[in-house]
């Protein structure tokens, strides 16, 4: 394509001054970084100030403001566990729970913000390029996998939430039933595919994550609008002194209360994670730079902590001992309240609504997860249109199976918080650090100490939620 721009001198592959932004030498033949509006050469200050200018991860075809970003990486953070809190929020107790949830923020955007300082600096596109960049092809594909795990797990705890709030359980009875009476509607696993056909497929069909920012937005919403209605019906009935005094530190009084405390701190981490999903938001940002990436993760954790916080408390206050794993469901009954009945439907179908809205940016990264370890070397998904449906076809289809099989979303969170959740977002971003920190962007003191903490903190929890697992499906088997 004809330009009226001239080309820019390139002086020893760095624009004449060394490592701007740390991005590395440039080849000459392949990039011809131009001034836009004078088409002459660029100076430090022009690289700094022009955010447009470093294209990080190749040719830029679509875009998307922060708060764009901001709604779908809170998107990819806000989805089922937040409904497992409560019922973590009664093992931990208020207090230790309060503090586990704003510690896990603050650690998850240090993470965030590590992934993609170092993403910068090698020129990484996925989370997966820049695990190879720091620990090797065999490190990526171990990560690759984890991510598939995890978000498939996710992806499962979807479909059974919706199905259990639509059709009901044995413990609890569905909305349908509540409006029609018994019938085909009761068959959950009919109700699954009916909503995976109709209303997921569709959207999970599209290619690109900037597309999915209205929806993305739409459910921060109605996410939003659950935390409301709990806590103002968990403030109305402490007015009226119809709650019960809560646990406010952990009960260590037996062997199944220690076995419950080693398996929800797991859970607990894995409600932040969202980093298989920082690089593609990043790479759709428009005027990409690192620190607008660092306010889009700060604003997120924010919003998160406050939305992770209020549902914690407001669902643990209202249902005490009786918290459900999957706390929606504990809307099935009188709330003790005027307008409880609406109130109740306005919880669940909105939240069903949410799940809905959720569910295609968890499955983007899948999706595009799967394509890199299946399809390595040839063009991008999205240039593919026939391989980008037929992944999905394939995808959706597993995903269906394992909402049929795995009996509940605490059982699910319990294997993919341990296992796959705490790598990806403490064990991984700090190995990165530290490998990369050696290299360029060196780490400070205080960021080496962070590492290595988050480090050891992940190897923790993950021994001690595996050896939880282990013994609490013994113990059941017993």
């Amino acid at each position: 394509m004809d330009s009226n721009y001239a080309r820019l001198d390139v002086k020893d592959g760095n624009f004449g001054f060394k490592n701007p932004l740390g991005l590395g030498s440039l080849d000459q033949e392949k990039h011809g970084y131009l001034h836009p509006n004078t088409g002459g050469d660029l100076d430090v200050d022009d690289v700094l100030d022009f955010e447009d200018l470093p294209l990080i991860f190749g040719e830029r075809k679509s875009e998307s403001d922060i708060y764009g970003a901001v709604f779908n990486l809170t998107t990819s953070i806000i989805g089922a566990g937040i409904m497992a809190l409560p019922a973590t929020m009664k093992v931990l107790g208020l207090v230790l729970g309060v503090i586990l949830i704003v510690l896990m923020g603050i650690l998850s955007e240090i993470s965030v913000e590590m992934l993609v300082r170092f993403s910068v600096q090698c020129k990484a596109s996925s989370y997966g390029e820049v695990v190879q960049a720091a620990l090797g092809r065999t490190t990526r594909v171990l990560s690759e996998f984890r991510i598939i795990v995890n978000n498939a797990g996710v992806l499962v705890v979807y479909l059974i939430i919706i199905g259990d709030v639509m059709s009901g359980s044995i413990r609890h009875i569905g909305v349908f039933d509540q409006w029609l009476g018994h019938g085909v509607w009761d068959h959950r696993k009919l109700v699954i595919l009916i909503v995976l056909v109709l209303f997921l497929a569709p959207i999970c069909a599209l290619d690109k994550i900037d597309s999915l920012s209205m929806t993305s937005a739409a459910s921060v919403a109605l996410a939003v609008l659950f935390v409301i209605v709990a806590f103002v019906i968990a403030f109305i009935k402490l007015v009226k002194g119809k709650i019960e005094p809560p646990r406010m530190l952990p009960d260590f009084g037996s062997k199944k209360a220690i076995l419950d405390l080693l398996v929800v701190i797991p859970i607990m981490s894995n409600a932040y994670v969202c980093h298989f999903n920082v690089q593609p938001i990043y790479n759709e940002l428009e005027g990409r730079a690192p620190h607008k990436m660092y306010r889009v993760g700060r604003i997120t954790t924010v919003i998160c902590v406050l939305v992770y916080a209020s549902t914690a408390i407001s669902g643990y206050l209202l249902f005490g001992k009786d918290t459900e794993s999957d706390v929606l469901t504990n809307f099935d009954k009188d709330l003790g309240i005027r307008f409880s009945t609406a109130l109740n439907y306005i919880v669940r179908i909105g939240y069903v609504f949410h799940l809905i809205l959720v569910f295609p940016v968890i499955h983007f990264s899948l999706r595009q997860t799967v394509d890199t370890l299946l399809f390595e070397g040839l063009n991008p998904l999205c240039e593919s249109r026939q391989r980008c449906l037929v992944l999905t076809v394939v995808i959706l289809a597993f995903i269906y199976l394992g909402s049929t099989m795995i009996p509940n979303i605490l059982t699910a969170f319990k294997f993919t918080g341990a296992a796959t959740a705490v790598s990806l977002g403490f064990t991984f971003p700090a190995l990165i650090a530290l490998r990369l920190g050696k290299e360029g962007n060196e780490l400070s003191h205080k960021e080496v100490v962070l590492s290595w903490f988050m480090l050891t903190l992940a190897t923790i929890v993950s021994i001690a939620g595996v050896i939880g697992n282990i013994y609490g499906l013994k113990s059941e088997s017993e």
